[in-house]
């Protein structure tokens, strides 16, 4: 009979934390981590086994970290809900936060009927080392491709003049994602207050909004629908879901923005959905384990948020992410066929 430590639990739960959104794929570092320590960890976190209790534990990681995305994008959350709500009321899509709600919804849909029909049979067949280490690789390549389909295109683009690159300045694409402090935007010592940062971060949500809901509904669907790759264990939900925006001509900050916003209602849902195996027998001996994991997991999911929002604010690249995934599934992949 297999039995979740605190330790494993508290690790797990930390590194779940931080690769949940980030781009390099939580489940296949769930997968992964356990078989390269070998042992006790590889039975005891075998979440391709039916009856394991790391089952459970991932149900408790996912709602603690859907919780602090929601918790960290609450005032945008706020404002897309009320627009749903508006929409149902007046019976119309009219407004900006009324077209990103419903899209938010209906790109949902496809991965959740996936999910539903493909969880289990994906996660017995492929949630194993060899195969999971081969996704990481190859969602690597797909965060390099993004990049490189990203350069070709603005060396393509003509030379924009001094009036449009103002003009794309100051539309800086994300809702929190915070630009760098603007010298109009200081204090007579040049010190930025807490105020004006929030209203600054305000005002980028609801012009990055409105620039995604532009997009279109096919586009928002078929962006959402790229998270089924996710069920694969190594390939990032986020990350396919940014690089699929940026094939699509969306900018990387508002794919960015877009991947943030579609992960709280999928990975809130995936948890909610297995709640009744945590609540029974698998979680039996383990809740004091799934608390402590959950709660490291929520903590390190706001902060890793909480980054990312100011990382990709300041246009930096998806190509670390994809260089870490290429090495850590080959070198994977390597050691678990060599030892």
């Amino acid at each position: 009979m297999t039995h979740l430590t605190y330790a494993e639990a508290m690790l797990v739960g930390l590194v779940q934390g931080v690769t949940e959104l980030f781009p390099i794929s939580s489940l296949g570092h769930a997968v992964l981590i356990p078989a390269l320590i070998g042992g006790s960890w590889a039975q005891d976190l075998n979440v391709s086994a039916p009856e394991s209790p790391y089952l459970a534990f991932i149900v408790g990681m996912h709602v603690a970290t859907a919780i602090a995305l929601i918790l960290y994008f609450w005032r945008d959350w706020i404002r897309i809900a009320g627009g749903f709500l508006s929409s149902l009321r007046e019976r119309r899509i009219a407004t900006a936060d009324q077209r990103l709600a419903w899209m938010i919804v209906l790109a949902t849909i496809p991965v959740g009927i996936a999910g539903l029909a493909l969880e289990h049979l994906f996660r017995v067949v492929f949630s194993k080392p060899v195969p999971t280490a081969l996704f990481l690789a190859a969602n690597g390549v797909i965060l390099l491709a993004g990049e490189r389909r990203r350069r070709r295109l603005m060396q393509d683009a003509p030379r924009a003049t001094p009036a449009m690159a103002a003009q794309g300045t100051s539309a800086r694409p994300s809702g929190h994602l915070a630009s760098p402090p603007s010298p109009a935007g200081t204090t007579a010592e040049g010190i930025r207050t807490a105020d004006e940062d929030l209203t600054e971060q305000n005002g980028e949500g609801i012009a990055a909004d409105r620039r995604l809901s532009a997009m279109g509904l096919g586009n928002a669907v078929l962006i959402g629908s790229a998270q089924i790759l996710a069920l694969l264990p190594g390939i990032s939900r986020d990350g396919v879901v940014t690089v699929t925006g940026m094939f699509r001509g969306i900018p990387r900050q508002d794919a960015v923005r877009y991947s943030f916003l579609l992960s709280a209602p999928v990975i809130l849902a995936a948890g909610l959905l297995k709640l009744p195996d945590l609540a029974g027998p698998l979680g039996s001996g383990i809740r004091g384990q799934v608390l402590a994991g959950s709660l490291l997991s929520g903590v390190a999911a706001y902060l890793s948020i909480s980054f990312l929002v100011r990382y990709f604010a300041k246009d930096r690249s998806l190509t670390p992410f994809g260089i870490y995934c290429l090495i850590a599934g080959l070198g994977s992949l390597a050691y678990l066929l060599l030892r």
